[in-house]
């Protein structure tokens, strides 16, 4: 049974928001990263490999504004910030590691 027009562009644009939370080179490394417990700006940043400060600090900036991640600022000499996952992030769990099992597929020639 074909799919109607209207289902389509749906599952277009839900696919699109998608990519535009996580699109880029760098992202789901870095919430991949924090995943694995890494919550501060130089571990995240050690944990991959050619990766910016500027660059880092940009995708940290997008990931916070997609509600994927929580900037923290705690007092202290000197001030710290680390930054948290949020609850909607995991959310994204399932879809990476699918990604992790596709990849391992394609890189191998397929299925």
């Amino acid at each position: 049974m074909k799919e109607k027009s209207n289902d389509i562009l749906n599952r277009i644009a839900h696919v699109q928001n998608t990519l535009q939370a996580i699109n880029g080179k760098w992202k789901l490394p870095i919430l991949m990263s924090m995943y694995a417990g890494k919550s501060r700006f130089r571990d995240i940043q050690r944990n991959i490999p050619l990766i910016t400060t500027r660059v880092l600090s940009k995708e940290l900036k997008d990931l916070e504004a997609s509600r994927l991640i929580i900037r923290i600022v705690k007092d202290g000499h000197p001030v710290s910030v680390e930054y948290k996952l949020t609850t909607f992030s995991y959310t994204l769990t399932p879809v990476v590691d699918e990604m992790i099992k596709w990849g391992k597929q394609h890189s191998k020639g397929g299925l």
